[in-house]
C-alpha cells in the first residue's frame, strides 16, 4: 500500500543502466549543450547582422534557433548539475515546470517546421505572390500562433498529468520529468488519462506532419516543372535542409511517445538525441548548404577574431 503522504519532491534517477558514467556522461552532454547554444547563437548573430538574410525564411529560422536554445536548457542544466554529484531531487514545482516547458517548446518547434513548409511552398509554387502573401505582420500573425498553440498544448498535457495525486513513490526513472514516467508515480488510475494523452501528443504532431507533406508534395510537383535544371537544384537545395531537420525532430517523437511498448533505456537515448544532437544539429543543416548563411557566419567569426581576415 502506497505512503498518502503528499510528494513535495521528485528524485531523478538518471538514464537508466548508465551507473558509474556520470563523469563521461557529465563531459559528453556539457559538449553537447555547449555547442548547441553556441551554434544558435551564432545563427542568430548572422542573420541579425546580414540584411539579405532578413526575408520570411530567416525569420522563421532565427525563431527555430531561439527554440533550439531553450529547449536543451529545460533538462540540461539539472542534468548536469546531478551528473557532477550533486542532489537529484527536483521540487514539485521544478518538475512541473520541465513538463511544460519541455511540451510547449516541443509543440512550438512542431508547428514552426509546420510554418516554414509553408513558407517554403508560397516561396516556389508562388513566388511573384511571395512577399505580399508572406508579408512581414503575416510572418509575426504565423510566429505568434506557433508560441500560442504550443502554450495551449503544453497548458493540457500539464493539467493532465499533474491534476493526478501523487503520494508516494517519488523517484522518477529517467532524467527529466516527462508525461509517461509521471503518470507511472501517480497514486489513482491512469489508464483513461494514457489512451487521451496518447491521442493528443500523437494527433498534433500528426496533424502538422500530413500539412508539411501536402506543402511538400506541392513543392516537388512545381520544382519537377521547372524547366532549368539549375532551376531546379536551387529549390531543391532551399527545402534539403528543412526536410533533414523535419525528419530528425519527428523520428523520436514517433519512437518515444507512439511506440505501444515502451521501453525505458531506448526513450532515454532517443530523448537524449531529441534534446541536446538535433539541437545541436539544426545551425549546421541550415548553413551548410546556404551560401548567403555561410557568407554572413564568416563576416560575424571575422569581427569576433575566430577566423583571419581573407576568409
Amino acid at each position: 500500500m502506497r505512503n498518502a503522504s503528499v510528494v513535495t519532491e521528485f528524485i531523478l534517477l538518471g538514464i537508466p543502466h548508465t551507473e558509474d558514467l556520470e563523469a563521461v556522461l557529465f563531459v559528453l552532454f556539457l559538449t553537447f549543450y555547449v555547442f548547441t547554444l553556441v551554434g544558435n547563437l551564432l545563427i542568430l548573430l548572422a542573420i541579425a547582422s546580414s540584411t539579405r538574410l532578413h526575408t520570411p525564411m530567416y525569420f522563421f529560422l532565427c525563431e527555430l534557433s531561439v527554440c533550439d536554445i531553450f529547449f536543451p536548457s529545460v533538462s540540461s542544466p539539472k542534468m548536469l548539475f546531478y551528473l557532477s554529484g550533486h542532489s537529484r531531487a527536483i521540487s514539485y514545482a521544478g518538475c512541473v515546470s520541465q513538463l511544460f516547458f519541455y511540451h510547449f517548446l516541443g509543440c512550438t518547434e512542431c508547428f514552426l517546421y509546420t510554418v516554414m513548409a509553408y513558407d517554403r511552398f508560397v516561396a516556389i509554387c508562388h513566388p511573384l505572390r511571395y512577399q505580399v502573401i508572406m508579408s512581414p505582420r503575416v510572418c509575426a500573425v504565423l510566429a505568434s500562433g506557433t508560441s500560442f498553440f504550443g502554450c495551449i498544448q503544453a497548458t493540457f498535457l500539464t493539467t493532465l498529468t499533474f491534476q493526478l495525486p501523487y503520494c508516494g513513490p517519488n523517484e522518477v526513472d529517467y532524467f527529466f520529468c516527462d508525461i509517461p514516467v509521471m503518470l507511472k508515480l501517480a497514486c489513482a488510475d491512469t489508464a483513461a488519462l494514457e489512451v487521451v494523452g496518447f491521442v493528443s501528443v500523437g494527433l498534433m504532431p500528426l496533424s502538422c506532419f500530413l500539412l508539411i507533406l501536402t506543402s511538400y508534395s506541392r513543392i516537388v510537383y512545381s520544382i519537377l516543372h521547372i524547366r532549368s535544371s539549375e532551376g531546379q537544384r536551387h529549390a531543391f537545395s532551399t527545402c534539403s535542409a528543412h526536410l533533414t531537420a523535419i525528419l530528425l525532430f519527428y523520428m523520436p517523437v514517433v519512437l518515444i511517445y507512439l511506440r505501444p511498448t515502451p521501453s525505458p533505456w531506448l526513450d532515454a537515448t532517443v530523448q537524449v538525441l531529441n534534446n541536446l544532437v538535433t539541437p545541436m544539429l539544426n545551425p549546421l543543416i541550415y548553413s551548410l548548404r546556404n551560401k548567403e548563411v555561410k557568407s554572413s557566419l564568416r563576416k560575424v567569426l571575422h569581427q569576433l577574431g575566430f577566423l583571419p581576415e581573407q576568409l
